[in-house]
């Protein structure tokens, strides 16, 4: 997965709280727009004056940061006690270990780090759940967690999965499965589904928990501009494309990607090496 791209109402507001609670580096900014990541971008924005959150409506549900191992989760739990930093959920989801907050303008964010793989490969779809994360256990692979220094997200940080509040799981999971190519490795009825490459537990996740039914967030809103799908190579971009265009749509051509929407109008950036 790519960056994620959203729309803010307040862009200074926005930077502080991602470089100083989330721990992620300003990497480029000019005027209304800006790129923040670690080694490369990760999340950008674009400043709509007084744009309000969206309550459901399709879109973002939650960009998930993937950290590169279990000491660099505890840390950021660490930081996240000392300064306070609100969290909406703590998950043991035995495939990983997972945060969850959101930002000033609602936007879902997700902190997480994967189980070895080989205690999940091949097994998603039995073991992926929700339980209460033992918090005390995380923290104890830090010698202490209180006196722990947090320089941010490590470099190695990655989007991991993008999820993405949908009106219909059924049309979602034959658009991303049959369209662009994803595995289905869990589904949970109408409610949730979840797709991948290569055998990860998730790449894309989806569910209409506050949007079954619903359409895209209108104009004047901080919502979802597109979530990128990144391609080994143009070919297999270029591939998926003309299968999303043969389906109907007319992907548009930009500098950076080929953009396309899924079946509830999130839209969906596919991105190669230049």
């Amino acid at each position: 997965m790519g960056a994620v791209e959203l729309t803010v109402a307040d862009l200074d507001r926005t930077l502080d709280y991602w470089q100083n609670k989330i721990g992620l580096r300003v990497l480029d900014r000019e005027k209304d727009r800006a790129s923040l990541g670690g080694d490369t971008a990760l999340v950008r924005f674009v400043e709509e004056p007084g744009a309000r959150p969206s309550v459901g409506h399709t879109g973002l549900f939650h960009v998930a940061l993937l950290v590169p191992d279990r000491p660099s989760l505890a840390r950021w739990l660490s930081h996240a006690a000392r300064d306070r930093v609100p969290l909406t959920g703590l998950s043991d989801h035995r495939v990983s270990e997972a945060i969850y907050l959101q930002d000033p303008d609602n936007h879902g964010i997700e902190i997480y780090a994967d189980r070895p793989r080989e205690q999940w490969e091949g097994h998603v779809a039995d073991l992926l759940t929700t339980l209460p994360l033992d918090t005390d256990d995380l923290l104890g692979v830090l010698d202490d967690p209180a006196a722990e220094p947090f320089d941010g997200l490590p470099d190695r940080t990655v989007v991991g999965h993008t999820h993405l509040r949908v009106a219909n799981v059924d049309d979602t999971v034959a658009f991303y499965r049959d369209l662009l190519g994803f595995g289905l490795m869990a589904q949970l009825g109408p409610q949730a589904a979840f797709l991948s490459a290569g055998g990860y537990h998730h790449h894309i996740g989806a569910n209409t928990w506050e949007s079954a039914g619903s359409s895209p967030a209108p104009p004047g809103m901080a919502t979802l501009r597109h979530a990128a799908i990144a391609f080994p190579d143009t070919e297999e971009r270029d591939r998926v494309a003309a299968r999303v265009a043969d389906d109907g749509q007319e992907p548009t051509e930009r500098d950076d990607g080929v953009l396309v929407h899924d079946p509830s109008g999130n839209a969906l950036l596919l991105t190669a090496p230049a």
